[in-house]
Order: C-alpha cells, then structure tokens, then sequence
C-alpha cells in the first residue's frame, strides 16, 4: 500500500473523528491515569547471554537494543528478564555464540525523540546485530503514516552509518486491539492506525540492506502476556522474543 494511500486514510479519519475528539482525548486520559505507570526494571543495562556449554566469550556478538516503554523494560523486574536479555537469549541460542548486549530505552518517546534523546546514548562500540522497538508512542501520539515514515527512516539511516556492519531487526507496531486496558472506541481507533504503520513499515523496510521488520502477528495467545493490559509481563516479552527470533531466523540471510 502505497505511502499516498495510507496518509490519504489518516487524513480522512482525521476529519470524521473531528467533531468527537474532545470526548476520545478524555477518555484516553481517565484511561492513562488508571493504568498508572509501571516502575523501570532494576539491574544493568548490559549482560551476556549464552547458548550452553558451548558458548565462547572471545567469540561474542554484540547487540544493541533501543526504543520505547518495551524496550525499557517496563513490565519486568530486570532486563535480563524483560526484552533485551530475552531476546539476546533467543539470539544467542540461535547463533551459537555468546551476545553481549547493550540497551537504552525510555518510556513514552516516539521515533523522532529517539533520534534526539537516545541514539546519543548508544555506547561507542561496534555491534553485530541491533533490534528497535519502535511504534506504541507513535501510535498513542497519532504521527501519521508520513511522519512515522520519515522519522523511522531518518532513525535507521542513522544506525546505518554509524554501525555500517549491523543487521537491524524491527519489532512489530503494537497489537493495540489486544490490550485490555484500553477501553473502546479508542482502542478500536488506535488499532486502526496501528495496522497503517504496520503496513507502511513493512513496504519501505523491504527495501533497505540487512534490515527486517517482525510484521504484526496473525494469532498471539495472550494468557499471562500482559503486566497492566499494555506492557508485557515477564513471560509476555519471552513469548514476544521467541516469536520474533523466530521470524527473523526465517527471513534473514545469516
């Protein structure tokens, strides 16, 4: 679906929504101050995960994890629990070596804040392999189809050149109409701006080196997933790392 379309579907809802947007902002903000806002993990913002007994600690890769509230762990005691330690885990058992990993996330920044707030903080080292979880804020914030395009591509590019040996995995936007937490006719709406980036990301990410996007699964089993109806629990991002290593094991020339 081309970018045109995708904008002239936001632009169209925009205007419908318009008479009634005084009622959805209130309502999304009772929503946001009934959920409250869970406490970031504890621990480091390193580690290393091992495939076994075979791993080799000479022979590491290094991964890079950077994005929103997912990414910073919100939902999980530690990151090593939370998605960057799992997903190195999955990683590392995949490869066959060990990863040591590297994460700087933040709750509630979209693309653009995560060009000018956190790509600063990526540590001076070169990686083997980064993941960006990217899309949630995005989504509540109401970027549309051309922003999200523009910043993320702007993100990436700047990944790029600076870690020009890397291969970069997307995680999915989010999976809004399965969040409990969310009541409708929000959830319902912000489902269906969800499902536009989804489609944007994955036609321009198709066309970019050694990049690959986790496009928004078909059937997730949401028993024990969530930790407030919108962040993982523990067990939700092992699941999430589980199903998105094994997506990229498919469609990634190793």
């Amino acid at each position: 679906m081309k970018l045109i379309v995708l904008q002239s579907l936001y632009l169209t809802a925009a205007a419908v929504l318009l008479p009634v947007s005084p009622a959805l902002y209130f309502q999304g903000q009772r929503t946001r101050r009934r959920i409250g806002v869970l406490p970031a993990p504890g621990g480091p913002t390193h580690g290393t995960a091992f495939p076994g007994n075979n791993g080799d600690k000479t022979d590491a890769a290094k991964l890079f994890v950077i994005g929103e509230s997912t990414v910073a762990g919100l939902g999980a005691r530690t990151h090593e629990n939370a998605l960057a330690g799992r997903f190195a885990d999955r990683l590392s058992k995949h490869i066959g070596r060990n990863v040591e990993w590297d994460v700087v996330g933040k709750n509630g920044v979209t693309a653009r804040q995560t060009i000018n707030e956190l790509l600063p903080q990526m540590p001076d080292k070169q990686y083997d392999f980064i993941l960006v979880g990217l899309g949630g804020n995005d989504v509540l914030k109401l970027s549309s189809p051309v922003k999200w395009r523009r910043d993320m591509l702007e993100l990436l590019a700047k990944l790029r050149a600076a870690q020009p040996n890397a291969a970069i995995f997307l995680s999915n936007c989010p999976m809004i109409k399965l969040s409990p937490a969310l009541p409708n006719p929000i959830r319902f709406l912000l489902w269906q701006l969800s499902q536009l980036h989804d489609a944007n990301i994955q036609e321009f990410s198709a066309e970019l080196d050694r990049v690959v996007y986790y496009p928004q699964p078909k059937e997730l089993d949401i028993e024990g997933f969530f930790a407030d109806g919108i962040h993982p629990s523990e067990k939700g991002y092992s699941d999430w790392a589980e199903a998105m290593m094994q997506h990229f094991a498919n469609h990634y020339k190793w």
